[in-house]
């Protein structure tokens, strides 16, 4: 949309080492991209940040334990311009109470383009309002609790056609942030050829475990599979120092129009063999 503001942030997201009682500084940046046609006038502020069910839905309303960071960030400057193709770098300080609680502490600095109303083409005032968040995953050294597990590792046994989704349930009952590292290997069943290897973009990642929840993590493999055919699927976790979970399944790619298909001529043969039978058996009554 011309004269739109779509802004960058970055980093992300980033990890941060506190001290109970010491003060950390950080910074952010925000890219004013060079296709834009406007300065961008921008606030920022400080959310908790959480998770909600094991879908991890984000939330940026709901205070806890674990996000009491919130009340320590400080923005040096929440406001600011930016012109085209420009970065402009929100600092920040983090004043960590001598009584903080060892363990994780999460909040969300959000950054928010809010202009003042403007007139559309039709006449109607309306808001340009976009905005980004990069989130801050802190530790406060301390007694750490580092306790979890993975409660499942699936596989299909078969798909009517590609992509593949393969999950896992795992389990974090400590009181900080932990990553699960998955890495999934595809072969073909009757040869061996390696389809999708495991150091691929989309068959190795890493996932955020947060401190006292459960995370149902999926991933989809599409990219070389066969529309039709057979393949075997490796998933290997590794979790918190544990043993990995490795699962392996023969998978089956059949789209449903051919296993129709196959049903079809398998009731088709059948049907003839008893036609066969019948007159078999009327031609023998008869010669009796």
């Amino acid at each position: 949309m011309e004269g739109a503001n779509f802004f960058t942030v970055t980093p992300m997201s980033q990890r941060i080492s506190l001290e109970a009682g010491e003060t950390t500084e950080g910074s952010i940046s925000v890219i004013n991209p060079n296709d834009s046609v406007d300065d961008l006038k921008y606030k920022a502020y400080v959310a908790p940040y959480g998770v909600v069910g094991e879908g991890y839905e984000a939330d940026l309303t709901t205070d806890s334990k674990y996000n009491m960071i919130k009340d320590w960030i400080e923005i040096e400057d929440p406001t600011g311009t930016i012109e085209p193709n420009k970065t402009g770098e929100i600092k920040f300080k983090i004043k960590v109470p001598g009584n903080a609680p060892a363990g994780g502490q999460y909040a969300a600095i959000i950054i928010t383009r809010d202009d003042d109303m403007k007139a559309t083409d039709n006449g109607v005032a309306v808001k340009d309002i976009f905005e980004m968040a990069s989130l801050v995953y802190a530790t406060v050294n301390g007694e750490t609790v580092h306790k979890g597990e993975i409660l499942s590792n699936e596989i299909p046994g078969f798909v009517a056609g590609p992509p593949i989704t393969v999950s896992a349930l795992i389990s974090n009952e400590g009181n900080i942030h932990e990553n699960a590292t998955v890495i999934i290997n595809v072969t073909n069943f009757f040869t061996g050829d390696v389809i999708v290897e495991g150091n691929a973009e989309d068959a190795y990642y890493s996932e955020v475990i947060m401190p006292e929840t459960t995370r149902y993590v999926t991933r989809e493999i599409s990219e070389g599979l066969p529309l039709l055919g057979v393949v075997k699927v490796n998933q290997t976790i590794y979790y918190q120092g544990q043993t990995p979970s490795k699962e392996e399944k023969t998978v089956i790619i059949c789209p449903i129009w051919f296993l129709l298909l196959v049903i079809a001529a398998i009731a088709a043969v059948i049907g003839a063999i008893v036609m066969i039978i019948r007159k078999h058996r009327k031609k023998a009554k008869w010669s009796e």
